[in-house]
């Protein structure tokens, strides 16, 4: 069964050890994650975006039991278990699966994963819009066409890698 944890940023490799001690070699973690390019200081240095966050999927047999997720909140790094995975396994299932398809071969998701919707609010993770928010007009199969404050353009969608805000 997968439970879905927040946890604190600091503490993953300490969190994922302790849960490795207490739950043994049959528990699993996964924490989709997209790869990119971004200029700092004028070198083009790779970056990681963690696409849910400080939030990570957690997976034993025995986590469908109460008193067992007692005995495993109190492990440091750990913010809390959410509520209600017991009833959504099926969304869990369907939502890793879906991210399982469209990585690539070093597990890293890759750009077009996100769908993206007319008249909604994104911003560019990546390029020379880097951290800027912009609506989105039109979509093409190539090309989409953005408002960038007062600037109209069209920019090639699986050049950059976009977050909805």
């Amino acid at each position: 069964m997968w439970a879905v944890l927040k946890y604190d940023k600091k503490y993953l490799n300490v969190l994922k050890s302790e849960f490795l001690k207490k739950l043994g070699k049959n528990c699993r973690f996964y924490q989709p994650k997209i790869k990119y390019d971004k200029y700092f200081k004028n070198k083009l240095v790779q970056k990681e975006f963690l696409l849910l966050g400080n939030y990570l999927f957690l997976y034993h047999s025995n986590l469908k039991y109460e008193k067992f997720l007692k005995n495993l909140k109190y492990i440091k790094g750990l913010k809390y278990f959410l509520s209600g995975h017991s009833r959504s396994q099926e969304e869990i299932n369907h939502f890793i699966n879906l991210c399982n398809k469209a990585e690539d071969k070093n597990g890293y998701i890759k750009n077009n994963f996100i769908n993206l919707i007319s008249n909604g609010y994104y911003k560019f993770k990546t390029g020379p819009f880097a951290d800027k928010i912009f609506k989105l007009l039109n979509l093409n199969r190539e090309y989409i066409e953005i408002m960038l404050g007062n600037l109209k353009t069209k920019v090639k969608y699986k050049n950059y890698i976009v977050e909805p805000v």
